[in-house]
């Protein structure tokens, strides 16, 4: 029988309380973040221009490439073989300015007229850039020995591609020496012009092939103040141009 002075103490433990149900609330929060950014994205996508024509013909290419192109007559084949056959071009017209100027520097270094010559090419074509010193007197227009061996390599590409061909005559202001110039215009003119003619007396090059122009001292590769500087502004240029550029 326990002791009547021991009480007895009984503590009641109180249950916990019951969850909520549903999700979390970080979990609400994050799927807002998550919607937001998606529609951020879709915002972004929808301002982006993509060019279909671009990506057709790159398609194309790649088809070409691995030989899993198949015939088709529809619409959008019609279109994707005009975009791979001007690309087909570009190429070959790079090809084509590349192997020119590949053979000009040759022909310059065969002949020994680094000194007087030289090559640059563009998108358009290939640039022959001769000293004056090598195919004029100061103020004449009449051709100097030493320009005959030039026009023919000249002509000799002529006939052998069928690169446009624009004759470029500069001069740096020099002092006339010809009664029958009045202008360094003229001297340019008549220079480029007399190249020309050379070209067509002593080749069967149609003449829709060639064009001639006179600069003056409008165009200088370097600015005309010292003799040096003269020097290398007075010059012809034989610029071969692609077929169908723009810039013929």
């Amino acid at each position: 029988m326990a002791n009547q002075d021991e009480i007895i103490i009984i503590t009641q433990v109180e249950k916990p309380p019951t969850p909520e149900e549903g999700l979390p609330p970080w979990m609400a929060t994050f799927a807002d973040l998550v919607t937001l950014l998606l529609c951020f994205f879709v915002l972004l996508l929808s301002f982006t221009n993509t060019d279909t024509a671009n990506m057709r013909m790159m398609l194309g290419t790649m088809r070409d490439a691995f030989g899993v192109q198949a015939e088709d007559s529809t619409a959008m084949n019609i279109a994707y073989s005009d975009k791979s056959k001007q690309f087909k071009t570009v190429v070959e017209r790079e090809d084509d300015i590349k192997q020119l100027a590949s053979s000009l520097k040759k022909l310059i270094k065969n002949d020994n007229l680094q000194q007087e010559a030289s090559i640059s090419r563009d998108t358009s074509g290939v640039m022959l850039r001769v000293g004056n010193k090598a195919m004029f007197q100061p103020g004449k227009a009449e051709l100097l020995p030493a320009a005959v061996s030039i026009l023919m390599e000249v002509v000799k590409v002529m006939k052998s591609t069928e690169f446009n061909l624009m004759v470029r005559g500069h001069t740096d202001g020099e002092v006339l020496t010809d009664d029958r110039l009045n202008s360094n215009w003229e001297l340019s003119a008549t220079r480029a012009a007399v190249s020309l003619r050379w070209i067509l007396e002593h080749s069967d090059v149609h003449p829709n092939r060639l064009k001639a122009a006179g600069f003056a001292s409008s165009k200088p590769l370097v600015p005309s103040n010292t003799a040096q500087n003269k020097t290398l502004n007075r010059r012809v240029e034989f610029y071969f141009v692609v077929p169908g550029d723009p810039n013929w």
